[in-house]
C-alpha cells in the first residue's frame, strides 16, 4: 500500500471529514445516543478545530480521516474513519501503524476510546496490540504500551 499518504487537514476538508464520519460512524451512533444531525455538525465543528485532523489519502483518492493528539504521558487516538467503500482492506491497519512508530519514537503510550456497541472497531485494535485498561457506560478505553 505504497499510495497511502496522510496529511494534515486544512478548514476546507471539514465537510469531507464530517461526511466521512457520518458515514463510518452514524450507525453506533445512533444505538447510543439517536443521530441528531445539526448537534452532530456542531460536535464535529468543535472537534475539528480542536484536535489535529489528518486527511488519508490512497492513489489521490481521500478515503478517510484521524484525528491524533500528542499529550505530555500519551498519544491519544480521538478518531480514525473510513469511508465504507474503504473499510477491510487494510487501510486503517496502515495508519494505525504509522501512529504506533510515531509514538515508539516518542516513548509513549497510545490511548483511544472504541464505542462498546463498535465489536468490529475493539477486534480491530486488539489486533494490533491494544489492551482494556477500562470503561465507562458507553466506551471501552485500550491502550498500547
Amino acid at each position: 500500500m505504497d499510495d497511502l499518504t496522510v496529511r494534515k487537514a486544512t478548514p476546507g476538508d471539514s465537510e469531507f471529514a464530517y461526511l466521512t464520519k457520518r458515514a463510518a460512524f452514524r450507525e453506533y451512533v445512533e444505538e447510543v445516543w439517536g443521530w441528531d444531525e445539526e448537534a452532530q455538525r456542531r460536535l464535529h465543528e468543535q472537534r475539528f478545530t480542536a484536535q489535529e485532523c489528518r486527511v488519508i489519502n490512497l492513489a489521490g483518492i481521500d478515503v478517510g480521516i484521524m484525528a491524533v493528539a500528542l499529550g505530555p504521558d500519551c498519544v491519544e487516538v480521538n478518531q480514525l474513519f473510513l469511508l465504507p467503500e474503504h473499510q477491510g482492506q487494510g487501510i486503517g491497519r496502515k495508519c494505525m501503524l504509522l501512529v504506533i512508530d510515531e509514538a515508539r519514537q516518542l516513548g509513549l503510550p497510545i490511548r483511544l476510546r472504541v464505542l462498546k456497541v463498535n465489536p468490529r472497531a475493539l477486534t480491530f485494535y486488539q489486533r494490533l496490540g491494544f489492551v482494556r485498561t477500562g470503561e465507562t457506560d458507553t466506551h471501552v478505553l485500550m491502550e498500547r504500551a
